[in-house]
């Protein structure tokens, strides 16, 4: 199976269900399979008993419904042996000595195998031990359906090729160890979950928080449905609720809420689950206590699809729910204020020293030094600001700095490096008015430098600027910006560096301090290092040079935190940025991402401490470790190959 970028679709199928009418279920039934190979589907499942219906009761005694819902089974497989997708269907199976709660999984007319349910409840409405038995009980393991003789156990995998299926059923997703454990851990990546579950207040959320927990713990796809509204409602309504998630994250969480059959879709990341459980080394932990499970092999040859259902997050590092941003914002400022008072305490400085620019990143630091002091209960004058104008220095940006040190009420210095620099440049031989390399990186060496020597004057401690984005990038000059005595901003991409300065500026600040940040917002990412136009405007502007870091951060997240080919990148940066940039420049700012990440490796070889605050840090005594003469040439030429679809 060649699912090319990675990805498969799900259907999460609510059919409307007539209790024991297993005709007009199965009926349903394949109308929901064809519908749901028409939309490009690799797998679709039903919920519990959804032949017959869940709601029976005692009609399951009797032999016309069974042999109703053997015929039903043979009409489905018949009816769909044409589409090549995975259907996964609910229905009762005597194994000669026992009534079995099962599910039926049919490739292209084909019984590939039958799960019976392994925990079956006895409480309140749920009293399915009047009826079934436990698939533990099952006097077989295999059973004759269909004219086939296939297996009849829990502990089934359905091979696909890279997608690799496993069955739960309902009971079983809420006991202590569920069987999707095992399943994960012999090899599945999708989990489907055929339920059906009541409609009771609060129930809702405890089902979406097992979902999420069972994909996350197991790194794998879960698909969760349950029967709804048509099914009957002598004593319970049930909830017709559907749920995919993946890895912890829920991709579709919706609810049948009218007398009509819906299908529920997502699409499953093959590759994401693949990097997690190649990063995560407990994942296997149990392992050899699993028992052997049984591999049923099948030629499903679906395709990824050529475009996505589910949502692709323009800032991977940046919290979209409205509802978690204050608390993940607070946290993230916590963790840098704390991580920076910690070396404060231990190396008994109480003067943060900071370069203080204007700029977004000095920003941040210079907030985060002040609430690292109001930790420790220090006095905000011990905070040493420095601004040191250059050849590119703005008024703006200057100004800026100036008012925002004044409102924080720490101390401020400025120390104009222009003289100092042109001494420089005679003492080396170089003409000051060719603005080269090297008249940029003199000028960032020469403010490395008066930050040193002010912290050894004051007994200080350099606190670094420079952020995560820029170290993947190498945007950082050599033994200038580039080093520090604690790089607290390190962890923190550009994108979350804004986010989280609107948060302080918006939450924390008060008066004219809230002003100061919104105009540094405003103003264009730059190191000011070559001179202003001449209206005294920036001039250097970094995004015009390396690319929007929207883009350079969403490509940094999906290469560490996932591992993903070049050309799944490109093919992801295009879905979530769609109608914001044309195809060409995210290309060529993926060239230039793959292209400096490599060649500036050396940088991040030998970087400062700083504080981890997500799941990606470049340090290379913690998450990142690589060689500084690494060749980019595999990924540059891959991210040219086009997406087959």
């Amino acid at each position: 199976m060649d699912y090319d970028l990675g990805f498969v679709r799900v259907a999460a199928a609510v059919p409307l269900c007539a209790a024991a009418d297993t005709r007009f279920n199965g009926g349903e039934i394949v109308r929901l399979i064809r519908e749901s190979y028409d939309n490009g589907a690799g797998a679709v499942v039903f919920p519990e008993l959804s032949v017959t219906g869940y709601s029976c009761g005692d009609l399951f005694f009797s032999k016309t419904l069974l042999d109703g819902a053997y015929e039903s089974l043979g009409n489905i497989a018949e009816q769909t042996s044409a589409l090549d997708l995975v259907s996964i269907v609910g229905l009762p199976v005597y194994d000669g000595a026992h009534l079995l709660n099962c599910a039926a999984v049919l490739h292209k007319g084909k019984l590939l195998g039958v799960v019976p349910k392994t925990y079956i409840p006895n409480y309140g409405e749920f009293y399915e031990g009047r009826w079934f038995f436990s698939g533990k009980d099952a006097i077989r393991n295999e059973v004759t359906l269909l004219g086939q003789t296939v297996p009849l156990r829990s502990d089934l995998i359905f091979d696909c090729g890279r997608l690799k299926i496993a069955v739960e059923i309902c009971e079983d997703m809420w006991a202590s160890v569920p069987p999707s454990a095992f399943h994960a851990l012999h090899g599945a990546n999708v989990i489907f979950n055929l339920s059906a579950t009541n409609a009771v207040i609060g129930k809702s959320a405890y089902r979406k928080m097992l979902v999420k927990q069972r994909s996350f713990t197991s790194h794998c796809g879960y698909v969760f449905v349950s029967a709804g509204i048509g099914e009957s409602t002598t004593d319970t309504l049930y909830s017709g609720h559907a749920l995919i998630a993946e890895n912890g994250a829920v991709l579709t969480d919706e609810k049948q809420s009218e007398f009509e059959s819906k299908l529920f879709y997502s699409e499953i990341d093959l590759d994401r689950l693949e990097a997690d459980r190649k990063k995560h080394t407990t994942f296997t932990a149990a392992l050899p206590n699993a028992a052997p499970y049984q591999i049923v092999k099948t030629d499903l040859t679906a395709k990824s699809p050529a475009t996505l259902s589910r949502s692709v997050s323009r800032f991977p590092f940046v919290p979209r729910a409205a509802a978690d941003k204050d608390a993940r914002m607070r946290e993230i400022y916590d963790i840098l204020a704390l991580s920076l008072a910690k070396r404060l305490r231990h190396t008994e400085i109480k003067s943060p020293v900071i370069g203080v620019s204007g700029g977004l990143d000095s920003t941040l630091a210079l907030l985060v030094s002040v609430r690292a002091v109001d930790i420790l209960r220090l006095p905000r004058e011990g905070v040493i600001g420095v601004t040191m104008p250059g050849f590119g220095t703005t008024d703006r940006t200057l100004e800026n700095a100036k008012r925002l040190m004044s409102r924080l009420g720490v101390t401020s210095r400025e120390i104009d490096i222009k003289n100092a620099c042109i001494q420089h440049f005679k003492d080396i031989g170089h003409d000051v008015n060719v603005t080269d390399v090297t008249f940029e990186n003199a000028q960032a060496r020469e403010r490395t430098q008066i930050l040193m020597d002010i912290a050894n004057q004051e007994g200080g401690l350099v606190i670094g600027t420079g952020d995560l984005s820029e170290l993947a990038l190498g945007w950082a000059t050599y033994a200038g910006d580039h080093i520090s005595m604690y790089a607290v901003n390190s962890g923190v991409p550009k994108t979350l560096v804004r986010h989280l300065a609107a948060w302080i500026g918006d939450t924390v600040l008060e008066g004219d301090a809230r002003e100061v940040i919104r105009d540094i917002l405003d103003t264009p990412v730059s190191p000011e290092l070559l001179p202003a136009d001449a209206e005294g405007k920036i001039a250097q502007k970094t995004e015009e040079i390396l690319g929007d870091y929207a883009l350079h951060d969403f490509f940094l997240y999906y290469f560490i935190r996932c591992g993903f080919t070049p050309r799944k990148i490109l093919f992801l940066a295009k879905t979530a940025f769609d109608g914001v940039y044309e195809e060409a420049y995210i290309k060529n700012c993926l060239k230039t991402f793959f292209t400096r990440f490599f060649n500036h490796q050396f940088k991040r070889s030998c970087m400062p401490d700083g504080p981890k605050i997500g799941s990606i840090t470049l340090s290379p005594r913690a998450d990142w470790r690589m060689p500084s003469d690494a060749e980019a040439r595999l990924w540059l030429d891959e991210q040219d190959a086009q997406p087959r679809g």
